[in-house]
């Protein structure tokens, strides 16, 4: 007869000696063998069905009453995602980016930057569905400047100037961020466009030094500084 032994996982046990810890670690390494292997089989079923199935796992997992259920699940179904080619997939790791939880926001970027950097226009079409369709406080808006601003390539630009006309301020001041980052002075005449912009964003303290509370200020003034930050930068490297 088969005995099912039940573990309390509510509590890590604590590993006190040398073969403990040696054998904890061996079983990791088993059950990430385990992982990658059953990971594998998954992202070898039929496309539709694999995709149509992953839609629904992610609006469960969306719905766990733990952070650290809902972020483990989310990540595992990035991961897979990740590995299937087409815009569902794209569209679903942009929905998974717009996440309440940072873990899942995190792992689902990393997902979508290295698909980026293989298959750009996959990702570029995605971006521009969901700046289409996406609801206009949608997290991943915010996310996906800083996500574009690391891909090296030349629409990367005009995607961020799209984001630059969103109706929602946390976009555009993310978009007007991802822009100074880049260095991306063709950007400039956008950005002089906003100056006059008085919708306010607040700014966390890593943003603004020396505060120690966010801090509110307008798009016209987030874009004037990028503006003329651009210009300096634009100087410097003039011969």
């Amino acid at each position: 007869m088969h005995l099912a032994l039940e573990y309390d996982t509510s509590c890590p046990m604590a590993l006190s000696d040398r073969s403990e810890l040696k054998g904890a670690i061996g079983e990791l390494f088993q059950a990430q063998r385990a992982a990658h292997r059953i990971a594998e089989e998954i992202a070898g079923a039929p496309a539709d069905l694999l995709l149509e199935v992953l839609a629904e796992a992610a609006s469960e997992a969306s719905k766990r009453d733990s952070e650290e259920e809902r972020v483990l699940e989310l990540q595992a179904i990035a991961q897979i995602l990740g590995q299937i080619e087409g815009p569902r997939a794209v569209d679903a790791l942009i929905d998974i980016l717009g996440s309440e939880d940072p873990g899942a926001r995190q792992a689902a970027g990393v997902i979508l930057e290295e698909t980026a950097f293989e298959r750009f226009k996959e990702v570029a079409l995605g971006v521009e569905r969901a700046l289409a369709k996406l609801p206009p406080d949608h997290l991943a808006l915010s996310e996906l400047p800083y996500l574009l601003m690391e891909i090296p390539e030349p629409g990367v630009s005009k995607l961020l100037q799209r984001f630059l006309e969103h109706t929602n301020a946390e976009v555009v001041a993310a978009a007007i961020e991802a822009t100074v980052e880049m260095g991306d002075s063709a950007s400039a005449p956008k950005l002089a466009k906003l100056e006059k912009d008085t919708r306010v964003v607040e700014l966390d303290d890593e943003e603004q030094e020396g505060h120690d509370h966010p801090t509110s200020v307008t798009i016209g003034d987030l874009a004037k500084e990028a503006r003329l930050m651009l210009e300096a930068m634009g100087s410097e490297d003039s011969p």
